[in-house]
């Protein structure tokens, strides 16, 4: 069964939860885009009531997530997002191949 984008939400949910120890800041998803194979989520700091700026954070890189095999990707914050999503994209492509490979060799074999 696939991931939905609920699930998907409630494992970013759990990862922002494990650094809200660590942080003096009320950390939330702040947009969820969808993509060919799942979602970027994109999480940070609430914004100040008092002053109505976000505080800056550090290392809010946005979490990729696969639907299809439940993969929750921490992004980095020193590259592209756009060249992430595609590295993991040909990721994706290399396993695929793998698989069919694998399944070829397979049948051949029986």
């Amino acid at each position: 069964m696939m991931l939905t984008e609920e699930g998907a939400h409630r494992l970013v949910l759990a990862e922002i939860d494990d650094m809200r120890s660590h942080s003096a800041y009320d950390l939330q998803i702040l947009r969820v885009e969808a993509l060919a194979f799942g979602w970027i989520f994109y999480w940070g700091a609430v914004r100040d009531g008092q002053s109505g700026q976000r505080p800056r954070f550090g290392g809010n890189a946005p979490f990729l997530v696969d639907r299809e095999n439940e993969r929750l990707i921490r992004t980095a914050t020193g590259v592209p997002i756009a060249r992430q999503i595609a590295d993991y994209e040909r990721r994706l492509r290399r396993e695929a191949h793998a698989r069919n490979a694998a399944a070829k060799q397979a049948a051949q074999q029986t």
